[in-house]
């Protein structure tokens, strides 16, 4: 019997080895260094070497010079996922229980986009928001832009770029929490002489929170650390914190400023999911 245990127990190891060697390679062997670098001495260079120092000063000095674009990457990131948030929710509640039949036929649609490639995605969009394309003339005809205003290379392109490109990451989620709600329930709301909005804050908001918290968690970590659509939409006064990360690590050549502003973002973007979850999780929605 108890051999029997120990074969049982070498057995879930075994299972659990390639995840473990993959997780220390991938995860834990990279943020070793990426930490390392971020304490790197400051007067180092590639050829006299880096040397680690523990120079904490580098997360202060890298915060004291960036903190623009890194608020500037927060901000976006919460614009672009409330956006996506309200578009995809919307999305999400037509396909769950409008759709009918062609259900997962929409779901195809939703998912196309990413079969594109991400960079061809945005650079769509320098043609969508072009100074003579149909969008600006149009609002320029309405006299909603002035004839010298423009809509690329400002913040608005940058979020709606941000918008587009994540929106997927918000509707999936959602559409599996709708989906499962008992349509059931909706009706008794109804029963209960309870008008459609109070009965969607009463009955469908909640149950529907799960793929809200999934959602926009989904959305706005990985719209905090993008900036190709800054590159590709924004200009020198809509940098984003990872275009200064990608400048300081190659064309700078200061590895420890870059390690410290990505610990800066990782650490900052963390303690907000923390919060978030705590304050907002379904342990505590539902």
């Amino acid at each position: 019997m108890a051999e029997t245990g120990r074969r049982r127990g070498l057995t879930a190891y075994l299972l659990m080895a390639p995840a473990v060697i993959v997780l220390a390679l991938f995860f834990v062997i990279p943020f070793y260094s990426l930490v390392a670098a971020s304490l790197y001495e400051p007067g180092g260079s590639d050829k006299n070497g880096w040397e680690v120092t523990y120079h904490f000063a580098n997360y202060w000095d890298a915060v004291e010079l960036y903190w623009r674009p890194l608020v500037r990457s927060l901000v976006y990131a919460g614009a672009a996922t409330l956006i996506c948030l309200v578009l995809g929710y919307v999305l999400a509640y037509a396909i769950a229980f409008k759709s009918g039949r062609w259900k997962s036929l929409l779901l195809v649609l939703v998912i196309a986009p990413f079969f594109t490639s991400f960079l061809v995605r945005t650079l769509s969009w320098q043609l969508i928001l072009a100074d003579d394309g149909w969008i600006v003339d149009t609002l320029q005809f309405l006299h909603v832009l002035g004839d010298d205003d423009r809509l690329l290379a400002t913040n608005f392109a940058v979020v709606m770029g941000l918008a587009y490109n994540f929106l997927p990451f918000m509707v999936l989620p959602l559409f599996a929490s709708i989906d499962k709600i008992d349509h059931r329930l909706i009706e008794a709301s109804g029963d209960l002489y309870s008008n459609p909005v109070v009965g969607f804050f009463k009955v469908t908001w909640p149950l529907s929170l799960p793929g809200v918290v999934s959602g926009t968690l989904l959305t706005f970590i990985p719209a905090a650390g993008d900036y190709i659509n800054a590159e590709l939409l924004g200009n020198t006064e809509t940098s984003v914190i990872g275009s200064v990360i990608q400048l300081q690590a190659t064309d700078a050549n200061h590895p420890h400023t870059a390690a410290a502003l990505s610990m800066i973002l990782m650490i900052g973007i963390l303690a907000m999911v923390l919060f978030y979850i705590r304050k907002a999780g379904t342990e505590d929605l539902l």
